[in-house]
């Protein structure tokens, strides 16, 4: 029997019991949509990570040397207690890097772990929980903030601890309506009474997160209403990405220097680049890619005992049927190549109603949620395939039962 003429009769077969064959497929429709949707979402994650997070957490062809650092994943006891002995960096540390440095585009010092957040209130409004940082002015450099009004902070006003604040977009036009309106304006922050600066330009979100929810104030303010943080981070913006190698490792060296480390003894900080983050995401994105495979086979294997069950019935029902080829002339590997086409017909229509009802998961969940979701031609392929081997691996069984009938008793069926 001709390939094609087999898929024919295959597709007549299937399409002649339309919800049989439907609730016979669920089982692989619901794994490799699964399947699709989940890298679907990793994948976006990944590139999303990549092209925003990072820059937004570090900045663009930049690093930061930290206390500890920024991604530490599973971490035994002994561990993070010798984390815990790490000094924190000082404006002296910020120095040495900064003398190491001389090309830098700025070398900035802020406040991190643990970051206050303070109700910011301006007369009879109030916005909740903002997250207040402690910075030298380089900082606005290094995470390249662009401003809708105002003036940035500057070196006086660390140096003689003026109470002024940056508002992000978001803050400034929840207070006041618009950033020009914000300028000069009074607000409290944590008690204190502050000027307005400047007002940053919107970044946006990330993942529902708003990176123009903050205030900015310079480190000096910060420190004295707040004290010392115990993660304080220094960072260092680059002209380009080619300069972070050679930038990071005098960064190290000066630090080494500063901390009077012998050359046996480990780094008592961290120097941390976009990478860093990167990487961490990439780590957890593995655990996800050990479990999806397991969970999709378990449905895939379901899926494949229901299309053998329902071929073998085929074969029971169609007896006759079989039994009228092989008087005719089919043979053995005829009448198997026509069941088995079947078979794999029947599980590669469930590979492509899967991929299909993952790839609409995907584009819903990209629109209602704030995951991204990027559905990837490997991820098809990996799908389409599952479908096509399942129908081989789970169709053998009833070919090669159809094709050992005895033509003289099949024909004898009713």
């Amino acid at each position: 029997m001709p390939l094609l003429e087999a898929i024919r009769l295959a597709l007549q077969s299937v399409l002649g019991a339309k919800l049989r064959s439907f609730f016979t497929l669920l089982g692989i429709i619901v794994s490799v949509g699964f399947l699709v949707t989940v890298v679907a979402v990793i994948q976006g994650m990944n590139a999303y990570v990549k092209e925003n997070i990072t820059g937004a957490v570090i900045g663009t062809n930049a690093f930061q040397v930290r206390r500890l650092p920024i991604a530490m994943g599973l971490l035994s006891d002994d561990e993070v207690r010798e984390l815990a002995k790490r000094p924190v960096l000082s404006q002296n540390d910020a120095a040495a890097v900064r003398e190491a440095i001389p090309d830098a585009m700025a070398v900035s010092l802020q406040s991190g772990w643990p970051t206050p957040s303070s109700d910011v209130v301006h007369r009879n409004r109030t916005v909740g929980d903002v997250l207040v940082f402690g910075v030298t002015p380089p900082y606005q450099t290094v995470q390249d903030y662009r401003f809708a009004a105002g003036e940035p902070l500057a070196d006086p006003d660390v140096r003689e601890r003026r109470l002024v604040a940056v508002l992000g977009f978001e803050i400034a036009e929840k207070l006041f309506g618009s950033p020009e309106q914000a300028i000069g304006r009074r607000i409290r922050v944590a008690g204190r009474e502050m000027r307005v600066k400047a007002v940053t330009a919107r970044k946006g979100r990330v993942l529902g997160q708003s990176f123009d929810g903050f205030v900015l104030v310079p480190i000096s303010t910060f420190e004295s209403i707040y004290g010392r943080r115990k993660t304080t981070t220094v960072s260092v913006k680059m002209a380009s990405a080619d300069e972070l190698p050679g930038a990071m490792a005098r960064a190290e060296e000066a630090m080494r220097l500063a901390h009077r480390l012998r050359p046996a003894e480990p780094n008592d900080f961290t120097v941390d680049k976009a990478d860093a983050l990167v990487s961490f995401w990439r780590d957890l994105t593995k655990v996800l890619f050990t479990v999806v495979p397991a969970v999709v086979c378990i449905g895939i294997v379901v899926g494949g005992i229901v299309i053998m069950n329902i071929m073998l019935m085929s074969v029971n029902e169609r007896t006759r049927e079989i039994g009228i080829r092989k008087s005719l002339g089919a043979t053995r590997r005829d009448v198997r190549r026509q069941f088995l086409v079947e078979a794999v017909v029947l599980a590669t229509l469930g590979g492509l109603a899967g991929v299909l009802a993952g790839w609409l998961l995907s584009v819903l969940v990209s629109n209602m949620t704030p995951l991204p979701a990027r559905v990837t031609s490997w991820s098809v392929a990996v799908a389409l395939a599952l479908g096509a081997g399942t129908g081989i691996l789970f169709g053998v069984s009833p070919a090669t039962r159809a094709a050992r009938l005895d033509p003289i008793t099949a024909l004898r069926t009713e």
